[in-house]
């Protein structure tokens, strides 16, 4: 069960301590009695405002001990939640982790925009579509992968070839092949290792053959 702290509308007073605490005083109740929080032992949280979701859940996540502030509201005639009290070092490491997440969702967001700004939307969907109808089998949405990586601008990629925007099986075929090399075989790991890139091809050259099939 969650504590609750009240922000009072009137005057109050803590029936433990006697201490006049006035207008707008944060009280708990127990047993129709009001208590201030140092009486409550529950002063030494801090004040999370509400706003912000996942600052808040993780706050509360973190803290051993927490309780909901709520306010009267005379104007609607229930509880508003006003936020949450919680310990500092909860707070500061749930700051800490939506700072992180923040910078996380700012990088992503700008890859995503300059990869949009590379893309030309009408000719990636012109060769996804070139791609379904040469590979009907292959796996649903992997020929808007495969057209997005081969068709960006700049990248020097096979869909940027001329032969490539006229939508040139040969060059469709190249498209996928290079997927498949990174996408279905251990291409990568070969690769890693320092092994020769022709070498490399040349292993998974038989994955690449059975998997081409297959998506036919």
């Amino acid at each position: 069960m969650d504590l609750k702290v009240f922000i009072t509308n009137q005057d109050s007073t803590c029936d433990e301590c006697g201490e006049k605490l006035g207008h707008h005083a944060w009280i708990t109740l127990s047993d129709n009695k009001a208590f201030c929080l140092s009486c409550a032992d529950l002063d030494h949280l801090v004040f999370l405002p509400s706003g912000d979701a996942a600052l808040t859940r993780r706050s509360a996540k973190y803290s051993a001990l927490s309780a909901v502030v709520l306010q009267w509201s005379r104007a609607r005639k229930h509880y508003e939640r006003q936020g949450l009290l919680v310990e500092e070092a909860a707070l500061q490491r749930a700051e800490q982790e939506c700072l992180e997440d923040a910078d996380v969702r700012a990088r992503r967001n700008e890859r995503q925009a300059e990869r949009r700004d590379e893309l030309d939307q009408e000719y990636v969907s012109s060769f996804a579509k070139r791609v379904r109808e040469l590979f009907p089998k292959c796996p649903a949405g992997r020929e808007q992968v495969i057209a997005e990586h081969a068709c960006q601008k700049y990248s020097g990629r096979v869909g940027r070839s001329a032969q490539a925007k006229n939508l040139d099986e040969k060059s469709i075929l190249l498209a996928v092949i290079a997927h498949i090399r990174h996408a279905e075989t251990n291409y990568d790991e070969f690769l890693a290792r320092g092994l020769d890139r022709s070498l490399a091809r040349d292993a998974v050259k038989d994955v690449i053959d059975k998997v081409l099939e297959n998506w036919k």
